[in-house]
């Protein structure tokens, strides 16, 4: 094994920046190329990055700057082709979310990638935040006790998207949190929008995603919210969380507030909910910039030729709820099945989705 891991990023725009900076940090890795198809942009991360080759051919970061692994951060419709190139030529490839267009995309790219044993691994970058990992702690331990719904907002004005929608667009943040934390794939998806901008492309969307034991998660996303909200509600039998990720420090707060249902009553008049109001708490969380740990996380992979916690099982079944949500919308939110699979690949349980909407 090399002392440095050897990699190339494609894709040079909005995200592509941040990952070519974190790879250009980390001690075992060797930033070797970046590509992307305008030459403006490679200009502006050259002047940043003076001894990072700059390319516009990708074939040629492929075969001809001798890469050990390429990181895809182009726009999602060139995820499928760059993926599938960089690993039939060998490479180890993470991309960026969502995996692919389609489940039957991200089913190619995982059958390649295990039948050459390559790393495959898909930017699912909340589950690398200390905050997430915090909540996932707490709820693991039986804090909250049962989780009863989860509720989630991702809004902003802008940026609108010109080849997805905000659901594909914003909401894989969101239902990889969610699934990380219940274990499970959801049972029914449903999902209504609009689309007010650009036509064909909605940009304010609600999933609904429905568990089993009666647990569901709801899921807002917009680009046209005057204001920029990024914020998860856990509710449990016994406390609730609330996330809030643009607390510069006080990310995650937990209530010891919980309403109960008396046990037994003869008459209406013996009937009273029992409200508990308890103190909250912030626990302390450790700083530290969730796509370094991704970025981290992926050269160890390759390293250790160990799995990723977001490998492409895990973009697949993603992929999947989000086109469950697809099939919804056009149903004008109707309901979208998710049969019962033996191919678990969640720590409980994962299913896959029967594209068939119920009247």
């Amino acid at each position: 094994m090399k002392e440095s891991i050897v990699v190339g990023v494609v894709g040079c725009g909005y995200w592509g920046p941040n990952l070519v900076r974190n790879f250009k940090g980390l001690p075992n890795c060797h930033l070797k190329a970046m590509c992307d198809v305008s030459e403006a942009r490679l200009k502006h991360m050259r002047s940043l990055y003076s001894d990072v080759e700059g390319l516009t051919d990708f074939d040629h970061l492929l075969n001809g700057v001798g890469v050990d692994a390429v990181v895809v951060a182009a726009p999602v419709k060139h995820h499928y082709s760059l993926a599938k190139a960089s690993l039939l030529a060998g490479k180890h490839t993470m991309i960026e979310k969502p995996m692919a267009s389609s489940s039957a995309e991200c089913e190619e790219l995982i059958e390649i990638a295990e039948s050459k044993n390559l790393v495959l691994m898909v930017g699912h970058t909340f589950l690398y935040s200390a905050p997430v990992r915090k909540i996932v702690e707490i709820v693991q331990a039986g804090d909250i006790g049962e989780i009863r719904y989860i509720n989630s907002r991702r809004l902003n004005l802008g940026l609108f998207q010109k080849d997805i929608n905000v659901a594909w667009d914003l909401a894989p943040h969101d239902i990889s949190i969610i699934l990380h934390i219940l274990g499970e794939m959801p049972v029914v998806v449903n999902c209504q929008g609009n689309a007010h901008v650009t036509a064909g492309i909605e940009d304010v969307t609600n999933i609904s995603l429905s568990f089993r034991h009666k647990r569901f998660a709801t899921i807002q996303s917009s680009w046209l919210e005057p204001r920029k909200i990024r914020e998860m509600t856990i509710v449990g039998t016994r406390r609730m969380i609330v996330y809030d990720d643009l607390q510069p420090h006080e990310k995650i707060r937990i209530y010891d507030v919980r309403v109960e249902r008396p046990p037994h009553y003869d008459t209406f008049a013996d009937f009273h909910y029992s409200y508990h109001y308890g103190d909250s708490y912030i626990p302390h969380i450790k700083q530290e910039e969730p796509l370094k740990a991704e970025c981290q996380h992926f050269l160890d992979c390759i390293e250790k030729g160990t799995k990723p916690l977001t490998g492409g099982h895990e973009g697949l079944e993603l992929v999947r709820i989000l086109e469950a949500a697809s099939t919804s919308l056009k149903g004008h939110g109707a309901p979208v099945t998710f049969s019962r699979s033996k191919e678990a690949s969640l720590p409980a349980e994962r299913g896959h989705a029967r594209q068939v909407v119920q009247a």
